[in-house]
């Protein structure tokens, strides 16, 4: 090869490399987390997942002797409580957080009574039975919002409503009875492993809860709460509501003080789980005049009605009511939902990260929120902390995350030396032809 061939070639091979853009490194590129792939939203990891995310115990499995053990098969036996609950309250009732209101009485199942001199409708009782309203409890969705959430499962019946939802990419909340979970384990599982809702708690057996003793509560919402804690990798519930809808101050400030509880009722009632009792209070045809009035009505305030997965006709009076939701452009959410905070309290959401907290622990929260994990009601964008504005950088100085670039090519500092080396070593070259 002559002289100026070996320039020329060397020249050839610079100008290649000055004009080729330049590659990004996906090591320095990448930013912390996961957010190199697929948001968690994506279609992709439906198709890949792995299942819920936990605290990093190991949990045995549901369904086994091992994972029953320990639990009241039937009462909620309040004399193998864990110390802790019963600690904690006592302190809140020493502190005078537990107000002093006597128990109140049912009989044959109807609607509690309370003692002469005790108004259910006062500040002091407020009863929710009497449709008693208090600050910090559940009754209304916001406007335009259908909250979707079912009561006394897992059942088999569970099961068509299960694929329903999965069928239509609805998620929803299940306040779910405690030994329903401890008889109907792989329902459980369908609801929280696969269609990954949000779970919530409905108490151990199902009682007029104004009617229990502060110790009997505490066993009713411990020992659920306890079970689904230990059922969807250390998940702690936020949210409870009472059987019958029968709360009080008194039960209220146990669930709230001891265990971190939000009470959650509702504004609109079907009467849908008696549609399974020996004498119905009422029929399909009547739950869907009452569905097609709430549904085509003024969408202020939001709605909350009170539903069942406890029989096959509960599940299909939902199930013919829900193209009424789309039809009149209702947004449907699950009910644990409804103010884009976490559905869990040391959890975001059945597929998020989890804290390792123990049920009572009122100091748990949730982990930093990832933009990952984000609510579908609201896009959260989060600034690396590098990025701030109030360190003097300009924001034109932020790297992007990840792949995140636009139409046009990138180049770099490098192309460019290359560019005047060649220049030099053509110029050179040419020299050598002109000697």
């Amino acid at each position: 090869m002559s002289r100026l061939s070996a320039i020329l070639l060397l020249a050839t091979s610079a100008v290649y490399a000055s004009v080729a853009p330049a590659h990004e490194s996906h090591t320095e590129s990448k930013p912390p987390g996961n957010r190199w792939y697929h948001e968690d939203d994506h279609p992709v990891h439906a198709l890949f997942k792995r299942g819920p995310l936990g605290d990093g115990i190991v949990y045995p499995a549901i369904g086994t002797p091992e994972w029953s053990a320990g639990f009241p098969p039937a009462t909620a036996d309040t004399t193998m409580l864990p110390q802790a609950w019963v600690d904690a309250l006592n302190a809140a009732a020493l502190a005078g957080k537990i107000p002093d209101i006597p128990q109140s009485t049912s009989t044959n199942g109807l609607d509690p009574v309370y003692p002469t001199g005790y108004d259910p409708m006062s500040a002091t009782v407020c009863s929710s039975t009497a449709k008693c309203v208090t600050q910090g409890d559940v009754w209304d969705a916001p406007p335009g919002v259908i909250a979707l959430s079912f009561d006394d499962g897992p059942l088999p019946a569970s099961d068509q409503l299960y694929q329903f939802l999965a069928n239509h990419s609805e998620h929803v909340t299940h306040f779910f009875i405690g030994t329903n979970i401890l008889l109907y384990p792989d329902q459980f599982k369908t609801a929280f492993e696969i269609n990954q809702d949000d779970i919530a708690v409905h108490t151990w057996t199902h009682p007029y809860m104004t009617t229990k003793s502060n110790i009997e509560i505490l066993a009713e919402l411990g020992w659920t709460m306890e079970l689904i804690h230990n059922s969807t990798g250390g998940r702690i519930p936020k949210y409870w509501r009472p059987p019958y809808g029968d709360s009080d101050m008194r039960v209220r400030a146990v669930a709230k003080e001891v265990f971190g509880l939000t009470t959650v009722i509702w504004n609109q009632d079907t009467d849908d789980w008696t549609l399974s009792e020996p004498v119905p209070l009422t029929t399909p045809e009547k739950i869907q005049q009452q569905m097609t009035q709430w549904l085509t009505g003024p969408k202020t305030p939001g709605l909350i009605v009170l539903e069942h997965e406890l029989s096959d006709l509960s599940v299909k009076s939902f199930i013919d009511a829900y193209p009424m939701m789309i039809s009149n452009g209702w947004t449907r959410l699950s009910l644990a939902q409804l103010d884009a905070g976490s559905v869990y309290q040391n959890a975001w959401n059945s597929t998020s990260q989890v804290n390792p907290g123990k049920v009572g622990d009122l100091a748990v929260k949730p982990p930093a929120r990832p933009s990952t994990t984000a609510k579908p009601t609201a896009a959260i964008v989060k600034k690396p902390a590098s990025s701030s504005l109030s360190s003097g950088k300009s924001a034109s100085s932020n790297k992007p995350l990840g792949n995140q670039k636009n139409g046009a090519t990138h180049f770099n500092a490098a192309p460019l030396v290359l560019t005047g080396i060649t220049a030099a070593i053509v110029a050179a070259a040419v020299r050598t032809i002109m000697a």
